[in-house]
């Protein structure tokens, strides 16, 4: 007990900090302190840095070069760009809506003759698709002239299949085809329960559930083979026929979907070939 009441009674004693000038060895300013009054002013200045340090990285964008916050911020920015893309593509009908309303009002389109917005883009689509200027012309007439000879351009039976390949799916790319660095194929951030369509007519011959909780389908088109991975239901069997556009499987939870494309044991780069 003695030696905790002298201690105590130590560090609370007051001594006397002088500074003194070394050339007059005058005294010019001079404090008392105690080992107790150091030890409180050193333990408040860090609480108050710590509590500084916490309202930054609460309140200020100080927060984004922290380690496990990047990870969100690249999910918010995905989610923003999505919905960006929305908004975009309602302005744009409505901007259109407005602009066919416009001409009906001033005469220049019959309101009989007009169906729906969509409908109608599609006819000033195809409209500007016949038309032909000057030099479409000449490079027609000449193609024309050039090729008239050539028989079997129109007799020539097609050997070669044409395929119309679909969207698997709708999203922001976040990673791009690179097999250098395995990646074999695109991934998609998509948004929650997104339908997963088959790209092309064939047949499901593989399906599967990975270590992830998630599951690969595999479907074969004669020289093609599609692979979805990632995905959170499956909507098919091994054995069955499914058509291009058909809904295979749905990705949930937000999940990042995978699409591989590749043609007789090659790998091809989808968005070669698929506009996503």
């Amino acid at each position: 007990m003695y030696n905790e009441e002298s201690w105590f009674k130590r560090i609370r004693q007051k001594r006397r900090l002088t500074l003194i000038d070394d050339d007059t060895l005058r005294e010019f300013w001079h404090i008392h302190v105690s080992g107790l009054g150091v030890f409180t002013v050193l333990f408040f200045m860090f609480l108050l840095t710590i509590g500084v340090l916490s309202l930054l990285i609460i309140y200020t964008p100080f927060r984004n070069i922290l380690p496990g916050y990047s990870a969100s911020l690249r999910q918010e920015i995905i989610e923003e760009s999505m919905r960006i893309d929305s908004l975009q593509h309602t302005l744009d009908l409505q901007t259109q809506y407005i602009s066919v309303v416009r001409d009906v009002v001033a005469g220049e389109v019959h309101s009989d003759t007009v169906v729906s917005l969509d409908s109608l883009q599609i006819v000033m689509q195809e409209q500007l698709l016949d038309a032909k200027n000057e030099a479409t012309e000449a490079f027609l007439a000449e193609y024309e002239a050039r090729e008239r000879d050539n028989l079997l351009l129109f007799d020539a039976p097609t050997t070669t299949p044409v395929f119309s390949l679909f969207t698997p799916a709708h999203g922001v790319i976040i990673s791009t085809y690179a097999p250098q660095e395995g990646r074999h194929g695109v991934t998609i951030q998509t948004p929650n329960k997104e339908n997963v369509c088959a790209t092309l007519d064939g047949t499901i011959v593989y399906v599967d559930s990975e270590e992830d909780e998630t599951f690969t389908v595999m479907a074969l088109h004669q020289n093609y083979l599609s692979v979805y991975r990632n995905v959170g239901r499956v909507l098919c069997r091994v054995g069955d026929a499914v058509q291009t556009g058909q809904t295979i499987a749905i990705v949930q939870d937000g999940t990042p979907f995978t699409f591989e494309l590749w043609k007789q044991g090659q790998e091809i780069n989808p968005e070669e070939i698929i506009a996503f």
